[in-house]
């Protein structure tokens, strides 16, 4: 069994807290920064409509696709050894994506940066939780783990504005470099090296997973029925070998505490409508009210405090109710941005919504975040960080082409919103079952 050493309730605690919260808002940060600087990048490297799609897709699919195995090698090889690893694929590939002369390395080089990001998430949050003892300690780190994955989202189209109208596309990349550099320096001085588990890694269980949660994310971003029905298959493959194997990927264990399940199916709605919400807003502002980079980017900033404010306050949310209330918030904020008219002015139409989307948004990011991690035992919880991103990174995937679909052009803005708005009053629904068995 894997064992972390905890550090001692001091100041480390903190420091080392910023510094892996800082790698966990990179990967977030990442899905959202390019949504700004798109059509700088169609005109900077000649990229058609369908190419331009990938420099968001191939981040999310290799990055989704691969969390699992990220997560379980975290547990076999030392959490903090595969932080560093998957930090390093991570920052030489945003550097080779800002210097990238043409769309196909510029695209590759976003799939390597995904994969780098799926072995360092769930590596992070897993030290988080060494670090940081079960107690109000860990609910406090969880607060900040929560508000910047929410942030992210918001402060990806922020500072992908910004960027991108001061210094142009490749600012967007080339800004995770020394960031990522610092994260890495701090962690490995800052957080007790974990004494690796070892053992084997299920090579089947990981190729049958891999390979079907691949084909399964482009099925749904490119619309390949055919890819997505060899994706299903493989994964049925992957779920009848966890059953068998005698060193699964995922442990039928881990499933088996309905916590566990219920948050990262409600996590993966959640996800949809994070993804899409973060697609369309941004779109919209340029191509419907025709804001500029910078002032797209800018009237994200209350969404982003709001989302940093729910999530502090999440602890301070009633046990039973918090979790559906939060949701609630949101999907009221979706159908009050749904109604946003084509010559929406910001203060009158923009702000409100913006304000309680955020806010429903930090809370149940933290609260599900804490659920998907809640009563596992210690070996497993890098496996269950890399689940929990997992089915948020999937469940975006799901949203995005779902909303795609049903609103091809920003001007299909209020459906595209509604959509979400579902989606986060299918999540509030689906919330009820972790209440009841907290009852029970």
């Amino acid at each position: 069994m894997a064992t972390v050493t905890e550090a001692p309730p001091d100041i480390r605690q903190g420091p080392a807290l910023a510094a892996l919260a800082t790698a966990q808002f990179l990967v977030v940060l990442s899905t959202s920064i390019v949504n700004v600087a798109l059509p700088a990048l169609a005109d900077g490297l000649s990229m058609s409509p369908a190419a331009l799609s990938w420099v968001v897709n191939a981040y999310v699919l290799a990055f989704g696709a691969l969390l699992l195995l990220g997560g379980r090698l975290a547990d076999l090889l030392g959490r903090r050894r595969v932080f560093t690893l998957g930090m390093a694929v991570f920052a030489l590939a945003s550097l080779a994506a800002g210097l990238a002369p043409s769309a196909p390395v510029l695209i590759a080089a976003r799939a390597v940066q995904g994969a780098g990001a799926a072995l360092l998430a769930p590596a992070a949050l897993a030290l988080v939780l060494g670090v940081f003892p079960p107690g109000p300690g860990r609910g406090r780190a969880l607060g900040v783990w929560g508000a910047v994955s929410g942030a992210g989202g918001a402060a990806g189209v922020l500072l992908s504005g910004v960027l991108t109208e001061l210094y142009g596309w490749p600012a967007v990349f080339l800004v995770s470099v020394p960031v990522a550099a610092v994260s890495l320096a701090a962690t490995l001085v800052l957080v007790p090296a974990d004494r690796p588990a070892g053992g084997e890694v299920d090579i089947l269980g990981a190729l049958t997973s891999t390979a079907g949660l691949t084909a399964l994310v482009y099925a749904l971003t490119a619309k390949n029925p055919l890819a997505g029905a060899a994706g299903l298959v493989l994964l049925a493959v992957f779920a009848v070998r966890q059953k068998r194997a005698r060193t699964p990927l995922v442990p039928p264990r881990l499933l088996r505490t309905g916590k566990v399940t219920v948050a990262n199916a409600a996590m993966t709605l959640l996800g949809a409508v994070w993804v899409g919400l973060f697609y369309f807003l941004p779109l919209y502002q340029q191509q419907v009210l025709g804001y500029g980079p910078l002032e797209a980017g800018l009237t994200q900033l209350p969404l982003a405090l709001s989302v940093v404010a729910g999530s502090v306050l999440a602890a301070r949310l009633p046990a039973r109710a918090g979790t559906p209330a939060a949701l609630a918030v949101l999907t009221l904020g979706l159908l009050w941005l749904s109604r946003a008219p084509d010559d929406a002015g910001f203060a009158v139409d923009l702000l409100g919504p913006s304000l309680l989307i955020g806010a429903g948004l930090g809370a149940a990011f933290v609260r599900l975040t804490a659920l998907s991690t809640e009563d596992v035992p210690p070996a497993d919880s890098g496996l269950a960080g890399g689940l929990i991103n997992t089915t948020r990174q999937l469940g975006g995937a799901l949203g995005l082409a779902l909303m795609t679909a049903i609103a091809p052009t920003a001007a299909g803005h209020s459906a595209a919103f509604v959509t979400a708005a579902v989606l986060a009053a299918l999540t509030t629904c689906t919330t009820f079952a972790i209440t009841r068995r907290k009852q029970s």
